[in-house]
């Protein structure tokens, strides 16, 4: 009998076991979820910075429910072998136990991811553990936690130690198999990750987590408008992409396209 190549949760946990650096990036929809899978990563994040990198909008709080379930609906069907999570929006991770099951519940469901991320640490606990025990994978969210931007006063790096080692921990304790760490300093997110059992991954928290993850459309330099300074631009598709476009405006009004081998006799 052979293996199943797909990437499940005790298999994710299993990377920090063995010292394995983990690998995810988030997406959106079937062909950029497609490449990503077959390029070989661990993990595809549809995050609700689909809000801000799909829709426009400034921040990741615009995203809703039903359309975070109809963009992992594409992914997880895209994705033959990495692990596919889901977030959910706000302001669902500040729900009663039994809607936040009933949500979660929705995305695994209608879609063919196999968990959830849920911002939040110690003051969520009660939520992760009540998912866990409904059969519901979670991974946990701690650090800068876009969805709480204005509580935040913005997008800063978090410092705070000693909370952010207890949101960790409180995480892990109820049941997460996993933790992102959001911008926070290099020095504690190693603390951090080299603490707990589950792994790490990391955003804007430097190398020494377990993974990292990153926004697909940064890294292949198709952000509009800002770009978060720890992103690393590894190519530069969305230039290439405006210069097809105009050379076909110009071809196209130039008289040169269709040529007559794009058309039918």
């Amino acid at each position: 009998m052979t293996s199943d190549p797909r990437m499940t949760v005790p298999k994710f946990l299993r990377l920090k076991q063995q010292r394995k650096k983990i690998a995810m990036v988030t997406a959106y929809d079937f062909p950029h979820a497609k490449l990503a899978d077959a390029a070989g990563v661990d993990g595809i994040l549809v995050g609700d910075s689909l809000a801000m990198v799909v829709q426009g909008h400034e921040n990741t709080l615009a995203a809703r429910l039903d359309q975070i379930i109809y963009h992992a609906e594409m992914v997880a069907r895209a994705a033959k072998q990495a692990l596919v999570v889901a977030d959910l929006p706000f302001p669902i991770n500040q729900c009663e136990p039994s809607r936040v099951i009933d949500e979660a519940g929705r995305v695994l469901k209608e879609t063919r991811c196999q968990a959830v991320k849920l911002e939040g640490g110690a003051k969520q606990a009660p939520l992760i553990e009540a998912l866990v025990t409904a059969g519901i994978p979670v991974m946990a969210h701690v650090g800068l936690r876009p969805q709480t931007v204005h509580m935040m006063g913005g997008y800063r790096v978090q410092r705070d130690e000693d909370q952010l080692l207890t949101d960790a921990r409180a995480a892990q304790d109820h049941g997460a198999f996993s933790i992102v760490i959001e911008c926070v300093p290099t020095e504690v997110a190693t603390s951090i990750s080299r603490q707990l059992m589950i792994p790490t991954i990391g955003i804007g928290a430097g190398p020494g987590c377990d993974g990292q993850v990153l926004v697909l459309h940064d890294l292949i330099g198709m952000t509009s408008g800002y770009t978060p300074s720890f992103v690393k631009q590894f190519a530069d598709v969305g230039n290439a992409i405006q210069q097809a476009i105009r050379d076909y405006c110009e071809e196209v009004r130039e008289g040169a396209f269709p040529a007559d081998e794009h058309g039918f006799s």
